[in-house]
């Protein structure tokens, strides 16, 4: 049964649930009208998504002839590699062993060397049946075959094919990419290598023993999602005795946005070691972690076991995948991420993102390539009387970068974040806190839920009235002093073991 039905039939069974004992005829109207409603959802969200199924296909004719004529090449794309099956017929890659990772590989051409290696890339990037197909199939997940991603074997061959060495992509932006001083400033300069990080240091004299704290931020955001909220609402004890890093992910930002890459999780965990705990020779530290980038943090305290003093994670995307789904672990995830709902509105935007390639380009092209544009409406709107740091941490980043990141790290990771979270419950002896909002429709509550039930020590905090971006922005002073007593404890904790 399609996802949109079953929520259809949740939202019925929620409504005579409200209505079981309520004898009263006020009651029944309001089980009556929320039954309604959620028919209406149901009805609209499929004959909208019906509709941008036929537009992604049109859109994807557009964008070919727009790019051939600025660019002055053809450009592989996801949706229409996928009809032409034979074209990864020449790339196969079979299993190395029956008890081999699930998930599908593609080959591709490392940017640093001419080797080819191995990568995991999620199915989901070019298995997204649309709406009519998926809620006429048979019942029961059926796994992807292992195979490549044309649109990716197209790549490769146009590199291998090329008879002369072109101008790095990253030279010049996409012609619908933004080309401002913030979004492009990586190419002209050395940076082009590392993240961009903003770093705070202690404002104590030296001498006092400090400690490190890593911030990663989440999807289509920023550093200054931390920067601009809980960094001044720490304490001066505080600022005094830790030295912060907050990252912009590969892709965001003001960090690189190179055009060839897969924004893989080993992609994202290299620039991040990298730029951080090689360059700043980081030994030991606390991670904080907001969404997508939760992910990325179990990933570095999976490798880093001694190193991480205490992991915060706040609306961590896990979903535990029925035995059921196993098969289809990344197809489960993309439709509980993105439901193809189009209320609430959180969830409609995440379907249009996750779904459509060409649509979520438009909504790129739109949003992204103008954020200045944007800001300024802003400014004037508000006569200068709100802060549109917010623009600048949601808008500054390029479609290919958002694509291929919420595919390959959310919902590539599905098949990763049970063994991610047994490691931590079993491996590292630091302090795990996870925070959630109860009102977060993007990431349910029951995400949170499930990491605690994974990891019985996780010290569980739901806050009621807030959401995905509440849970921090509105109140930083409160998680400020959160997290402060987090690092506390696990300092106390360490001088306590050591002392043994």
């Amino acid at each position: 049964m399609h996802i949109a039905t079953t929520a259809c039939v949740w939202q019925q069974e929620k409504a005579a649930a409200m209505g079981a004992g309520a004898g009263d005829v006020a009651a029944s109207w309001r089980v009556a009208a929320v039954a309604l409603l959620g028919a209406v959802n149901c009805v609209v969200s499929f004959v909208v998504f019906s509709f941008l199924d036929l537009l992604d296909m049109v859109l994807c004719v557009v964008y070919k002839v727009v790019d051939y004529a600025v660019e002055a090449e053809w450009k592989a794309c996801y949706c229409s590699a996928a009809a032409r099956d034979g074209a990864a017929a020449a790339i196969f890659v079979p299993p190395a062993s029956a008890s081999a990772a699930p998930g599908p590989k593609v080959v591709r051409l490392s940017p640093s060397s001419a080797k080819m290696q191995l990568e995991d890339v999620s199915d989901t990037l070019y298995v997204r049946p649309s709406l009519l197909s998926d809620a006429t199939k048979k019942s029961g997940p059926a796994a992807p075959s292992l195979t490549v991603s044309p649109a990716i074997a197209e790549l490769i061959r146009g590199k291998i094919g090329r008879a002369a060495p072109r101008p790095p992509r990253h030279a010049a932006p996409c012609w619908s990419d933004c080309d401002c001083k913030v979004c492009h400033s990586w190419s002209a300069s050395s940076r082009s290598s590392h993240l961009y990080v903003h770093v705070q240091s202690p404002t104590t004299a030296s001498g006092v023993e400090t400690e490190d704290v890593v911030f990663v931020h989440g999807f289509i955001s920023s550093s200054v999602f931390w920067t601009e909220t809980v960094f001044p609402a720490f304490s001066e004890a505080a600022k005094g005795r830790y030295r912060m890093f907050a990252v912009d992910l590969l892709g965001f930002g003001r960090s690189p946005k190179p055009a060839d890459s897969l924004y893989t999780l080993r992609e994202h965990v290299e620039m991040i070691e990298r730029s951080v705990l090689q360059r700043y020779r980081l030994r030991k530290f606390h991670v904080v972690a907001h969404s997508l980038g939760s992910v990325l943090a179990l990933a570095l305290a999976v490798k880093y076991p001694d190193a991480v003093q205490s992991l915060t994670l706040l609306a961590p995307p896990y979903f535990p995948v029925p035995e059921e789904e196993a098969g289809a672990a990344t197809q489960y995830v993309m439709r509980r991420v993105a439901p193809r709902r189009v209320w609430p509105p959180i969830a409609f935007g995440a379907s249009m993102a996750c779904w459509y390639e060409h649509v979520s380009r438009t909504i790129c092209l739109t949003i992204c390539r103008h954020h200045r544009t944007w800001d300024r409406l802003f400014r004037l709107f508000t006569r200068n009387r709100m802060r549109t740091f917010l623009i600048e941490a949601f808008m500054c980043h390029t479609h290919n970068a958002a694509w291929h990141t919420l595919h390959n790290i959310i919902c590539g990771s599905a098949g990763k974040m049970d063994s991610y979270l047994d490691v931590v419950a079993g491996q590292l002896a630091c302090e795990v806190a996870v925070f959630h909002g109860r009102d977060d429709e993007l990431l349910p509550v029951e995400c949170t839920l499930a990491v605690g039930a994974r990891v019985p020590r996780a010290r569980v905090t739901v806050y009621d009235h807030k959401d995905h971006i509440t849970i921090i922005v509105g109140q930083e002073k409160l998680f400020a002093t959160e997290l402060e007593d987090i690092w506390r404890r696990s300092a106390a904790a360490a001088a306590a073991g050591d002392g043994e």
